[in-house]
């Protein structure tokens, strides 16, 4: 048994780090202890805990566990567990790995047990899996995110393990074990694990030559995935390319996902550029889709293509605050009335005017009360269409 078995937490005061989700005060925690579990989705980096959290709660909830891969999952696979419990007082807890990665199909088949309590479902996923699971898994789901192990983490679970082993290791040595296994807990034991077989003191050559790169995350203590992330997009409408580009680098160096950064990229085109220039979101669109088919090292060069060409694009937030405006009056007033003829279904359609039969614009009225949301920037492509729009109605 390796050290990362041999020392994975039992009870969930073992769990190493990640105290904004399962401190004693956490909500999670307190429904942990009163064995009300909620089905849960987690997403973090590798080795911070989220297989671990999903064993320990079958554990402290003396529950059967079962552990699939969202990558190779059948769907008979999920049906022989439900049948298996079918009327039984006793729910499995079903662990999905990649919970990313599973079809539409498998989705459906996993709604009716999360539904009526069948089976416990927790998922797990690197990166965030709400973007990709359905709308039922999403509200019958709460959502944790794992962070990284902090060093003061690491070093915490080291002690324990010295602790234990009883074995000799240098303080470059230490530095290094906890500093280049980029707050991954499962890396920190493995190489301890291997370098202990070697020799019973541990010496920062010999980690060195097992480990001659650290582990990159792009989440150290200065450069988390946030700031950087924030620090690209702040530069990126700033009209800033190589401050982007920078940032960029450093997410990409890091280790961070290209489908993220690809994500981030269309938000941005449609928030911060939006009509002033509206092929900046095909563009991203379009990076999104390519890296997340093509993936590292060429994912870098369809990246910097998109960053460069919206840091030069003309940025508007105007449809932005737009919708913004909408969601706030619609959220704080009554419902308006849909204009009958406007409704496909009501017998006075037939007083709907339909712009083409007058040369594509005839006044009339589609909202009960006239209401100004939109109000354009005069930037790039958004001043085309505000022209074109006075034009047409004008004409």
């Amino acid at each position: 048994m390796g050290l990362a078995l041999e020392f994975r937490p039992k009870t969930i005061e073992e769990i190493c780090g990640q105290s904004h989700i399962v401190g004693e005060d956490k909500p999670l925690y307190k429904l942990i202890k009163m064995g009300e579990i909620p089905h849960i989705m987690l997403f973090g980096p590798a080795g911070s805990g989220k297989t671990t959290l999903a064993k320990v709660i079958a554990n402290e909830l003396n529950m059967d566990f079962f552990e699939l891969d969202g990558s190779s999952l059948k769907v008979e696979d999920i049906r022989k567990i439900l049948d298996r419990y079918k009327g039984n007082l006793i729910k499995p807890l079903i662990f999905i790995d990649e919970v990313h990665r599973l079809s539409k199909t498998q989705q459906e088949v996993l709604l009716i047990p999360m539904e009526n309590n069948g089976a416990v479902v927790i998922g797990a996923s690197t990166e965030n899996p709400f973007f990709v699971l359905s709308s039922g898994i999403r509200s019958r789901s709460m959502l944790f995110e794992f962070k990284p192990l902090t060093n003061e983490d690491l070093s915490k679970l080291l002690n324990r393990v010295q602790e234990k082993l009883e074995f000799n290791i240098e303080e470059e040595a230490k530095d290094y074990l906890i500093n280049s296994s980029g707050g991954d807990a499962r890396a920190m034991l493995n190489l301890l694990d291997y370098a202990l077989k070697i020799n019973s003191k541990i010496e920062l050559a010999t980690l060195k030559e097992l480990r001659a790169m650290p582990i990159k995350d792009g989440v150290s203590s200065q450069d988390t995935h946030y700031s950087l992330t924030s620090a690209m997009i702040k530069s990126l409408r700033g009209s800033d390319i190589n401050a982007a580009l920078y940032y960029l680098a450093k997410l990409i160096d890091g280790g961070e996902s290209a489908d993220f950064i690809g994500r981030r990229l269309v938000i941005f085109a449609s928030e911060d550029i939006g009509n002033a220039n509206p092929n900046a979101l095909n563009l991203a669109t379009n990076t999104l889709i390519s890296v997340s088919k093509i993936g590292y090292p060429e994912a870098m060069l369809i990246l910097s293509q998109c960053v460069v060409y919206l840091a030069s694009s003309p940025k508007s937030n105007s449809s932005y605050k737009a919708i913004k405006r909408a969601i706030k009056y619609v959220k704080e007033n009554r419902a308006l009335e849909i204009p009958k003829y406007l409704i496909n279904t009501d017998p006075e359609k037939k007083n709907y005017l339909y712009p083409h039969d007058y040369n594509g614009y005839v006044e009339q009225v589609y909202l009960e009360k006239e209401l100004e949301f939109y109000e354009s920037s005069g930037i790039g492509f958004e001043k085309t269409l505000q022209d074109w729009l006075i034009k047409i109605k004008n004409r």
